[in-house]
């Protein structure tokens, strides 16, 4: 028996686009967050699902349909001076979004889920108070998958594997 991504798990492509459909309606509505989000494109609900898809263990959508990379990610975070108190916001909204679409509430999978969101907003943060990226167009996409203690090690991306 072989171990599912954190990606199949949740039930693949539908489940995120769901997801992030869900959370940012949201975050819109957010008197916290909804200024930030404002001025998104009417894509970034679906680029953020084919991030968080192809991070989570699921298809190269972000980097392969999209044509984005981990740099491009990152830089959208840049500058933005975000804080903790948005942050903690920021994963409430999107765990209770993970709830209401009926995402698996098993503690595994939760716990990986959640050790994502931590990690990945947590650096949102961080590079939010830089003024340029502290990351090339060569930098891997994360790859987080159940099991690996640590969060993902930025010198392999999932093509080294």
């Amino acid at each position: 028996m072989t171990t599912p991504t954190v990606y199949e798990w949740a039930g693949g492509q539908d489940t995120f686009e769901k997801l992030t459909e869900v959370f940012y309606a949201k975050v819109l509505k957010d008197d916290m967050l909804g200024d930030l989000f404002r001025n998104m494109s009417s894509e970034h609900s679906k680029y953020v699902a084919h991030f968080l898809s192809e991070v989570l263990g699921g298809p190269k959508l972000y980097t392969g349909e999209s044509k984005k990379s981990h740099a491009h990610m990152i830089s959208r975070h840049v500058g933005r001076k975000l804080d903790e108190t948005q942050r903690k916001r920021w994963v409430q909204l999107f765990l209770e979004s993970a709830d209401e679409i009926g995402m698996p509430d098993d503690p595994e999978f939760r716990a990986r889920l959640v050790s994502y969101l931590e990690w990945a907003s947590r650096m949102a943060v961080t590079n939010s108070q830089l003024s340029e990226s502290p990351v090339d167009q060569n930098t891997p996409m994360p790859n987080w998958s159940l099991g690996e203690p640590g969060g993902p090690d930025p010198t392999r991306s999932k093509d080294t594997e």
